[in-house]
């Protein structure tokens, strides 16, 4: 597993507003401790609507199966036994699109 890849994983479900459930995430880095920082993506397209979402379109490459949204506000840390199975690759234009949002989000530039 490696940054940029797409993993079908399990969230545990949370109190508020973070996602949880069976959903693609994307993969930032491999963590210590046997946790992997992940974006979870969501398939509703009103999540467009919150500052720092990228829309990414299903491709063979990336392995998604509908318009998904990538939800960089809500980048965490999960344990790698919560992968269930690799999805695809997400393109590096789309990957660098991401990179820079993060930047925005953890206000480093």
């Amino acid at each position: 597993m490696k940054k940029g890849d797409i993993w079908f994983v399990k969230i545990p479900l949370a109190n508020g507003h973070e996602q949880g459930g069976t959903r693609p995430v994307l993969i930032l880095s491999e963590s210590e401790a046997n946790t992997v920082i992940i974006i979870p993506f969501t398939s509703n397209i009103q999540a467009l609507r919150f500052i720092h979402t990228i829309e990414v379109i299903p491709s063979q490459l990336n392995g998604l199966k509908s318009k998904s949204i990538a939800l960089t506000f809500q980048m965490r840390a999960i344990d790698r036994k919560r992968l269930i199975s690799k999805m695809g690759v997400l393109e590096n234009n789309t990957l660098k699109e991401i990179e820079r949002m993060i930047k925005k989000v953890l206000v480093l530039g």
